[in-house]
């Protein structure tokens, strides 16, 4: 009780100083000194202050007795003005003085948040470096790094893919949504595929198509972005682009295909595009290997060892990322790529060094429908789709490719409700390179199978990686190449059967 009474005598005593002339007197010369550094005492001329980026003067508004946690009308910290100004200055006085870095403002948006939007890019990294939340969500579920892909802050992108990589395809397709194609081309390079799809089919390329992006379109093709592939209902991007309006768009995209387009390709072809595409001399590029063959990691030349997205924005559904997480705004449940990281064991420790790169599968612009009494009837796509009749020896129109085999094949199963579906086999051979493949009647037909480009980070080695190869790394672990998806590759430990996955990381990442 006595101590009780000290401190509330002593409190008395502190309030009753505060009253005599000497405290007065400082507060008047703390608002002199403001009045000759061109400030009044008020809130409004604090937020000011903090927006000129000038922390002498906010000292001496802190001497004239103002609130260190004065709000703006609207609800915002003198921070969240600090970082919409870009004032860095300001902001480290704010932070020595514990306001908090990652309070929510209207909206529920942090001081990062309201960087990114007023495109204080500096500003932005001095946040993050002082331990801003980089996956804060605001009241709308948008995180900093879809708030940029909105606001078109190409620049920042990679600052905050490092912090994000699990919402990278989500963030490319919102991006082919709004337009952003220099977003798009920051996303590719640190991990954002170009093969994502949403739920119903769509890829980026599709996405931008339908919304008359002609920038963007452009782009994506350019990085790889097929434009001869489907979605679930059969249309491509050129079809979407149509029913939406977009001559310009359509125009881009309904070209006959290349010789280019229709060519099958070896792996060593297919490797040196990938180097070449991550500005690799070609030498540094190790050719595949054939399935099943072993060799140590660090292998010479020729002997290598490895061979789902906001669901709606402005309300445009985007639902269905194919993407490792959907923790991006207005998801309704986990989007993950079958087999993925939540289903997979408990990882071990990861191959030392290694990276995955990039990707490539290709589309052709061809579909086998039928086969018949020694004729494969061949759908082609282009400015004319149209569909032709080619006997064995025969060579599909506009293309090099010469129908070499062919076998009809029914097969009925639980996929089809046991009735008979048409899986007839389509051999085709490229005339200029030799490379053969089979196309399967009702499948999609592409010019190879799924490869990835794979880092061994401790070298700089790059290695052409696909299903079914073995290799040994470097710590003597024996891996096989389980599956290689567009945003990973799955390895399986020969030994002990775990299953690991190398997530894309792209040429920056």
């Amino acid at each position: 009780m006595k101590g009780l009474f000290l401190r509330a005598a002593s409190a008395t005593a502190l309030l009753l100083a505060c009253a005599l002339p000497g405290c007065k007197s400082r507060e008047e010369a703390s608002s002199n000194n403001l009045s000759d550094a061109g400030y009044q005492l008020t809130a409004a001329e604090w937020f000011r202050a903090t927006a000129d980026d000038n922390p002498v003067a906010l000292e001496l508004f802190l001497k004239g007795g103002m609130e260190i946690g004065t709000k703006t009308a609207d609800g915002n910290t003198a921070l969240h003005v600090a970082a919409a100004a870009g004032a860095m200055k300001s902001g480290k006085f704010l932070l020595d003085h514990k306001v908090a870095i990652d309070e929510p403002g209207p909206g529920g948006r942090t001081p990062l948040m309201e960087s990114i939007v007023a495109g204080k890019t500096e500003m932005t990294r001095w946040l993050l470096k002082q331990g801003a939340d980089p996956k804060a969500k605001d009241a709308e579920g948008f995180k900093p790094l879809m708030l940029a892909v909105k606001e078109g802050r190409s620049e920042v992108i990679g600052d905050l893919a490092v912090y994000d990589r699990d919402d990278l395809d989500g963030a490319l397709l919102a991006a082919a949504y709004f337009g952003r194609a220099k977003v798009i081309d920051e996303l590719t390079n640190y991990g954002g595929s170009i093969y994502a799809r949403m739920d119903d089919g769509r890829t980026a390329l599709m996405v931008a198509a339908q919304n008359g992006h002609a920038e963007s379109v452009k782009l994506l093709i350019e990085i790889g972005s097929n434009r001869f592939t489907t979605n679930s209902e059969g249309l491509t991007a050129a079809d979407l682009a149509a029913a939406a309006g977009h001559a310009e768009v359509v125009a881009l995209l309904s070209a006959e295909p290349t010789q280019g387009e229709f060519a099958l390709q070896s792996d060593q072809q297919i490797g040196t595009e990938m180097a070449a595409s991550l500005d690799v001399p070609e030498a540094g590029t190790t050719n595949a290997i054939p399935e099943g063959t072993d060799a140590p990691l660090a292998a010479t030349p020729g002997k290598s060892p490895v061979k789902q997205a906001p669901e709606s924005i402005d309300g445009v559904d985007l639902t269905g990322a194919v993407t490792s997480s959907a923790d991006v705004p207005g998801v309704r449940e986990p989007l993950a790529v079958p087999g993925g990281r939540e289903a997979a064991p408990p990882a071990v420790a990861k191959p030392v060094g290694l990276v995955m790169r990039s990707y490539r599968q290709r589309e052709l612009p061809i579909e086998i429908t039928h086969v018949e009494g020694g004729n494969a009837q061949v759908k082609l796509r282009g400015a004319k789709p149209r569909e032709v009749s080619v006997a064995q020896g025969g060579t599909i129109p506009g293309s090099r490719l010469q129908i070499v085999g062919l076998r009809r094949k029914m097969h009925s199963g639980k996929e089809n409700l046991g009735k008979l579906t048409e899986v007839s086999v389509v051999e085709v051979e490229d005339s200029a390179t030799g490379v053969r493949r089979e196309l399967i009647a009702g499948v999609p037909a592409s010019a190879h199978d799924p490869v990835a480009l794979v880092e061994d980070q401790s070298t700089g080695r790059r290695f052409m990686a696909s299903p079914g190869q073995h290799f040994t790394a470097s710590d003597g672990t024996r891996y096989v190449v389980a599956d290689v998806r567009p945003n990973q590759i799955v390895l399986e430990n020969e030994a002990t059967k775990v299953t690991q996955t190398l997530p894309l990381r792209g040429p920056r990442g």
